[in-house]
């Protein structure tokens, strides 16, 4: 009978005694604890496995020497020194002012008074005064501190749109300055999060901090490798695969296509997410969107919707190495944010000039076709209800060869754009249309470029392929101009396909399709 298998048990104390499935990642933790000192930060995406490792980390400075028997670090030339431990979990910080905020730090502070009977008193006025009094109390009666804060940018994230972020900030900032102020009384320092805020203290003053966010050294170590899937896995992919009745070859690299592709280094492996390939197996092996179900990135969608951003100029286009980088409360790069969070990845590097140049891209299947759905819906206005039903009957429509009827659909779903969230602009209607078609993409082959120009959108089926040009306040004989001059359907007139051209032209006054033609080869 295989180990327990779980997506909700953080506590390795909790997965060891429980006899719980656990990949063994103490060989990354002994490097880090190692040393007689340390101070890190780890960023890496919600759901993907930080918990886990700040609780497996607390366990080692507690001295629990016996729950790490027969894992890497349990054979490591380490003492297993006991220390006190200041473990403060953010995950379930809901804050959003500055006052609620300073009253929940000031409880968790309390919950450390009193796991160690301390004498200090906790004033919700000064945090840094009264943190900086339980650290000092606590070395002098106890030795060196350890500090492990998780998910340290948690009540920030939850704030960026709704112009409280700069109060939160704020006090973040003169929160976490307790960790230099106190350096000389910490034996080791680890802090987790998603994102990376060079106005909060951790970046601008916490000068002996080392990120290992993009070292190649600890790439691998939140999330599971192929190798590490095929180890720890066996019994569970066995077992799936038996239930979907499909070959092991064709199982595993459905498997890797949608749960597989996080890579955190140019040279490092990809990952799978954690969480998802639990809940995969926990469901027997149905491929459905676990990630995504797990929280709505309402706050992301938000953000790209009011910044304008350019996402098919992202997914087009390489970055440099600063779109990995710390930002700013107010300047916040969406595209930083999407790789921090973890919505696009690496997919190729290469110097350029002695400048680092990164092609990004959604890691997987699951990310890609839940992330462009919660999109459309913010671009759209549209439920994802009605979203998925609207979806459904164009590619049932195109599938089918039923041109009149696609176009009522997409007229259908243009009528259901609310009218307070339409831009008359070309900028809004371009990136409306571009992630409706990537959304369907997703359903279908999809392809977007060819040797003589961009095109708007292909969509690929068994027996046809369409050919789609928009053209905003122009007509429709220009997008089908445009379509024939540029020569879009050379390369499929050998795939023996019936080949649909379509010029589409809107109207951003009307808000509807005013024009279309279709000319057919066969």
């Amino acid at each position: 009978m295989p180990k327990y298998l779980t997506s909700s048990v953080f506590t390795f104390q909790d997965l060891i005694l429980g006899d719980f499935l656990y990949v063994d990642k103490t060989e990354f933790l002994w490097k880090l604890v190692q040393a007689p000192k340390g101070v890190y930060f780890l960023s890496r995406p919600r759901r993907f496995g930080k918990s886990l490792t700040v609780s497996t980390l607390k366990a080692i400075f507690e001295g629990h020497r016996e729950l790490f028997r027969g894992l890497s670090i349990g054979d490591k030339p380490y003492d297993w020194q006991v220390f006190p431990v200041i473990h403060l979990d953010l995950c379930n910080c809901n804050s959003h002012s500055a006052e609620h905020l300073q009253e929940f730090l000031g409880l968790k502070l309390e919950d450390v008074v009193r796991q160690f009977q301390l004498t200090a008193s906790v004033k919700s006025d000064q945090l840094a005064a009264s943190f900086s009094a339980i650290i000092r109390e606590l070395h002098g009666k106890s030795g060196p501190v350890v500090l492990l804060i998780d998910e340290y940018d948690k009540p920030l994230l939850e704030n960026l749109v709704n112009g409280k972020a700069a109060e939160i900030r704020d006090v973040l900032s003169d929160f976490y300055s307790t960790i230099k102020l106190e350096d000389s009384r910490e034996r080791f320092v680890f802090l987790t999060g998603v994102s990376k805020f060079c106005q909060v203290s951790i970046f601008s003053k916490l000068n002996n901090l080392r990120d290992i966010s993009m070292s190649g050294d600890y790439a691998t170590m939140l999330g599971y490798t192929q190798e590490e899937l095929e180890k720890n896995f066996g019994e569970w992919i066995v077992e799936s695969e038996g239930r979907q009745a499909l070959p092991r070859e064709q199982f595993m690299a459905k498997i890797k296509e949608w749960y597989d592709g996080f890579r955190f280094h140019q040279n490092a492996e990809a990952v799978y997410n954690p969480v998802s390939l639990a809940e995969f197996f926990l469901n027997h092996g149905e491929f459905r969107n676990y990630w995504f179900s797990t929280g709505t990135p309402t706050f992301l969608m938000e953000l790209l919707k009011s910044t304008r951003f350019d996402f098919e100029k992202a997914l087009r286009e390489p970055v440099d190495e600063i779109a990995f980088s710390a930002y700013e409360i107010g300047e916040v790069d969406p595209m930083s944010l999407l790789l921090q969070t973890g919505y696009l990845t690496i997919k190729d590097s290469w110097e350029e000039w002695e400048v680092r140049k990164y092609r990004v891209g959604f890691p997987n299947h699951e990310v890609k076709a839940a992330f462009n759905a919660y999109l459309l819906n913010a671009y759209s206005g549209v439920g994802r209800q009605e979203l998925n039903n609207l979806l459904v009957k164009m590619l049932n429509n195109m599938r089918d060869g039923h041109t009149a009827e696609f176009m009522d659909v997409l007229q259908t779903f243009l009528a259901n754009i609310p009218y307070d969230i339409q831009l008359k602009d070309e900028k809004y209607y371009q990136s409306v249309i571009y992630v409706l078609f990537l959304t369907l993409g997703t359903m279908v082959q999809a392809e977007v470029c060819t040797n003589k120009g961009r095109i708007d959108a292909i969509a690929v089926f068994e027996e046809r392929v369409y050919i789609f040009e928009f053209k905003l306040n122009q007509s429709a004989q220009a997008a089908m101009e445009q379509i024939r001059n540029r020569e879009y359907c050379q390369k499929f007139r050998q795939c023996g396909k019936t080949i649909h051209l379509l010029g589409i032209n809107l109207s951003t006054e009307s808000r509807q399709v005013t024009q279309w033609l279709e000319e057919i080869e066969e």
